[in-house]
């Protein structure tokens, strides 16, 4: 005769079956496109936000390292986004390239030198629309002591009401690329490339 299913494993179904309930309760309502989105000043959620950098090393590999500390707000209002700003400052010292050696030497005076530039810097100068989802966010970069203008493509993912920070949340990804010759950091090129590729992803709650 077949054995019944215990109490237990009754329990256990159940459970499941409510977290699984509950990841779709919380899930928030995204509204995309540009003009969905709400207006507002917004502030960086540092629990949610990766600052990458990819590098040819050798021509034999891609390097990718991130900034562990970033702080960045955001001025937006859908029915203006020429007038959109962003500023955000990445803390230097708190790359991290998983492993404690090279990010010492990365901290060092051939490269980052922290100790006497410790932050970048990132501020709009102008914003132009691409398309509905999608808008290039031109400004300045003060990186190495060296201030540069650069462009980043930023894809909005759209926005909506987290239940569980209580704010309405939007949500981007962006990229970009420089050349860290032109930030007077040109130690080892050709052999580690010039160009450095930026990707970044990241939600802001609205203030």
């Amino acid at each position: 005769m077949q054995r019944q299913p215990s109490f237990k494993l009754f329990i256990l179904c159940l459970a499941v079956l409510l977290l699984a309930s509950c990841g779709t309760l919380i899930k928030p309502k995204v509204k995309t496109g540009l003009i969905q989105l709400e207006k507002g000043s917004y502030k960086l959620d540092p629990s949610h936000v990766a600052v990458l950098f990819k590098i040819n090393h050798m021509g034999l590999s891609t390097f990718v390292g991130r900034f562990n500390k970033v702080d960045a707000s955001l001025e937006f209002d859908p029915m203006n986004i020429a007038a959109a700003k962003l500023s955000a400052v990445i803390d230097i010292a708190s790359v991290d390239v998983n492993n404690a050696d090279l990010e010492e030497t990365l901290r060092g005076s051939s490269w980052f030198d922290t100790e006497k530039y410790p932050q970048a810097f990132f501020k709009t100068t102008s914003v132009k629309v691409i398309d509905e989802n999608t808008a290039e966010f031109s400004g300045d970069l003060n990186l190495h002591g060296v201030t540069a203008p650069i462009n980043l493509k930023i894809h909005f993912n759209g926005g909506g009401n987290n239940m569980l920070t209580g704010s309405y949340t939007l949500g981007f990804s962006a990229t970009s690329s420089i050349n860290r010759s032109t930030f007077g950091m040109d130690y080892l090129v050709p052999a580690i490339a010039d160009q450095v590729d930026l990707e970044v992803f990241a939600e802001f709650q609205q203030q």
